[in-house]
């Protein structure tokens, strides 16, 4: 194997083809074929720096020399990069508000400031509501025969408790998984000027929304998350109203998004592998293990994308400031230098230090929150239906990034 790959390595002929609804079906072969190739791997479709190898994804989502972003360093023209599309703006200030887009010293200070009302305590206080919900959406479908796992399910739970959580009235939820959606389409590889206006023109609707409740909160002072945001302060800190939104909407896009394609995506690895949804349905205790498994196996995130902020040398090739780095999470779950027969779903697998919830200073902060739907949604769903099955072949939405069923039908 190649210790690095600058020139002479074409991703695509190697089957890396991220608008290949193929490709999107099964990118396990291509990665393979990528670490195979080496290390660090360029990309002229995107102009990306590919990396496929786990410890290298794990070593570089920790390095300081790489970051979410470079604007606390530089212009987009200092780093020799195009100025943000003017119908665009809307959704970077959003997003940019937002510590999973902030560099140090604004991500210390609000990531603190958010950790101090989105507690650890205050997840697992969600339990119970989970719980509740879950088994109300449950009571919805059975007996219907044949349904949607997804959107009768999958979509319904994470939003619900997210907004319970936040403490967004019942009557205004309804917005919530449209604006998310639409945000989300400028997370693909080279989104459309059509993505640009549509997840614009949703950053502007859910920001005026948000900034109502937030000054409403200020008003009269709640328990919810919102009002632990507008509330808490430390050292004379405290996040301003664009943080909180930010803060508010990076919780909706990313724990929902994730958690509805991690239960279409898990479900339908069980499928493919009967063997381990017979031992999961035998042994419900598997259920934690299960899920750190199957986020491994088939994570929602694929890809998490980073700057170059310095002159820096990766397994002896120059990077430079402004180019970027495609880290393959998906590649790095399934790299055997680092899991056992990876390919393979065990969902009894210990030690398993997946990249899904990422590493370093953005590790996601919605992990424990992501943890307890899903355990919940496929304890529940064992116990309550648990002679569930498939009914037909999912398709893939067109998605490579953010990767998800388009719908997952299943016979209750």
């Amino acid at each position: 194997m190649r210790t690095a790959s600058g020139t002479g390595v074409d991703p695509a002929a190697l089957g890396f083809r991220p608008r290949d609804l193929v490709f999107i079906a099964d990118p396990y072969p291509a990665y393979a074929e990528l670490r195979a190739a080496g290390r660090i791997i360029h990309n002229p479709e995107t102009e990306q720096w590919i990396i496929p190898h786990y410890e290298d994804v794990n070593g570089l989502l920790r390095d300081r020399r790489f970051g979410r972003t470079y604007l606390h360093l530089a212009t987009h023209r200092e780093m020799g990069r195009p100025e943000d599309p003017l119908f665009t703006a809307a959704f970077w200030h959003l997003i940019r508000n937002g510590i999973l887009d902030m560099e140090p010293p604004d991500h210390t200070r609000v990531r603190r400031l958010v950790a101090k009302a989105f507690t650890p305590r205050r997840v697992q206080e969600l339990r119970p509501t989970v719980q509740r919900l879950m088994d109300g959406l449950i009571e919805e479908v059975l007996g219907a025969g044949e349904v949607d796992l997804i959107s009768t399910v999958a979509e319904s739970l994470p939003v619900t408790v997210i907004a319970e959580l936040l403490g967004i009235p019942e009557a205004d939820r309804h917005h919530l998984r449209p604006w998310s959606a639409e945000i989300c389409r400028m997370y693909e590889l080279n989104p459309t000027e059509e993505d640009g206006r549509a997840a614009s023109a949703a950053a502007v609707e859910f920001s005026d929304y948000l900034r109502e409740l937030i000054r409403e909160r200020r008003q009269h002072p709640t328990e919810d998350l919102i009002g632990g945001l507008v509330q808490v302060i430390d050292q004379g800190d405290r996040l301003t109203e664009d943080e909180m939104i930010g803060t508010c909407v990076l919780l909706l896009n990313a724990g929902h998004e994730a958690t509805v394609n991690m239960t279409g995506n898990g479900w339908w690895a069980l499928y493919r592998n009967p063997d381990q949804l017979e031992r999961l349905r035998a042994d419900h205790s598997l259920v934690p293990r299960a899920i750190e498994e199957l986020m491994r196996y088939d994570t929602p995130l694929q890809m998490f994308e980073r700057w170059v902020l310095e002159d820096v040398e990766i397994h002896g090739v120059p990077v430079t400031p402004g180019q970027e780095l495609a880290l393959l999470f998906g590649s790095a779950n399934r790299d055997p230098a680092a899991f056992d027969r990876p390919d393979e779903l065990d969902l009894g697998r210990e030690p398993n230090p997946h990249m899904t919830f990422g590493a370093g200073i953005h590790f996601c902060l919605g992990a424990p929150l992501g943890r307890v739907e899903l355990e919940t949604s496929f304890g529940t769903l064992l116990r309550r239906a648990p002679h569930m099955e498939l009914a037909a072949e999912p398709e893939w939405k067109p998605n490579y990034i953010i990767r998800g069923l388009r719908e997952l039908r299943v016979r209750l």
